[in-house]
């Protein structure tokens, strides 16, 4: 690819569009380094522990027709120039989701947190959605706990050239977990983990839930019900204003997502109109008045780099087949080559 190419951007932009971390775990860094050599891409990716007598651990990720991921780690002697190797990690992709058309999206019910599958149109759009990343690197998907949300994530996967499996993370219970485990290493190097988080739910829209709209808005008035849908602090009756939904989605992501970016992972995000509003609020620095106007499409990806702590925003990838998203930056660039070679 052409040097100059890195630097394009794609004409089309949209305007406006749980694993729970403890204190205990160790926070990872993946450090890119695009290398060719024979043919063959290489990623090196290192992880330390949180206290820096831990060490470093190191290994190797490399492009081929097998789909190798990492090796089995070597340790490295540890290093205080902390400061140094986070330089080398400071972008990563954060890709997020509306879910595709669910039942009730389609019978024009307020649904909420009632948890309704996707429609076969809804279905279709998860698969396009995932068309267009499938270029895009994903090494950790957040979901919320409602299965049209968990859906539009599996099928967009099914699209992605690397070919890793999703699996559902169990940790509802001990048992769940010792129930889910995987006893292959060279099967788990072959899977992205998904967190469910109840914290990414769609707003709670208390009693209108499963209610029809257009009957809605016939019974109390189209203002009224418009201010319930649409005004910032206003919800409905024993529901949440999208101000609450924020103040969980947000939260939730700052806790346990925007860690994960920082240590240098890819993150894609399925969730629903009103918890990806509040977050996108969150990353374009919106106001109320700004956020209430924003809208979301079923089935549609948008796609931010996260880079020297700032979210840019890179509106929806258009195709696989188009290079201009990659063009954004140069590691997307290495990774669109990476996977070019592993199917050639």
């Amino acid at each position: 690819m052409a040097a100059t190419t890195f630097h394009q951007g794609i004409g089309s932009i949209q305007a406006h569009g749980c694993c729970r971390e403890s204190n205990s775990q160790k926070r990872f860094v993946n450090l890119y380094t695009g290398l060719v050599s024979k043919g063959v891409t290489v990623e090196i990716g290192a992880r330390r522990g949180r206290n820096c007598s831990h060490g470093w651990k190191l290994g190797v990720i490399q492009a081929s027709t097998s789909h190798t991921s990492v090796v089995d780690p070597v340790s490295l002697p540890s290093s205080n120039n902390t400061s140094d190797s986070r330089k080398k990690s400071n972008e990563t992709a954060l890709i997020l989701i509306r879910h595709g058309e669910s039942l009730w999206n389609e019978k024009n019910l307020f649904t909420g947190c009632v948890d309704v599958p996707l429609t076969k149109k809804g279905v279709e759009e998860a698969i396009e959605a995932g068309k267009r990343i499938s270029n895009i690197p994903v090494d950790m998907i957040y979901t919320s706990a409602l299965i049209r949300a968990q859906m539009t994530a599996m099928l967009a996967m099914t699209q992605h050239r690397r070919k890793k499996v999703p699996i559902i993370m169990h940790n509802e219970s001990e048992q769940a977990k010792a129930w889910s485990q995987v006893f292959s290493e060279e099967t788990k190097k072959q899977t992205i983990p998904v967190i469910t988080a109840w914290q990414l739910n769609e707003r709670m829209y208390g009693k209108l839930q499963g209610l029809n709209k257009q009957e809605t808005a016939d019974r109390y008035g189209k203002e009224q019900v418009h201010q319930w849908r649409r005004s910032y602090d206003i919800p409905p009756p024993n529901g949440e204003s999208l101000e609450m939904c924020a103040q969980r989605a947000v939260a939730y992501f700052k806790e346990h997502i925007e860690p994960q970016l920082l240590s240098g992972k890819h993150v894609m995000i399925a969730a629903h109109g009103n918890s990806l509003r509040s977050i996108i609020m969150y990353l374009d620095k919106l106001t109320s008045q700004e956020v209430i106007s924003l809208e979301l499409a079923t089935g549609i990806p948008m796609l931010y780099i996260f880079k020297e702590g700032k979210f840019i925003r890179r509106g929806s990838p258009v195709a696989p087949s188009e290079a201009g998203v990659y063009a954004y930056t140069r590691t997307l660039a290495l990774y669109r080559q990476k996977l070019d070679e592993m199917l050639h």
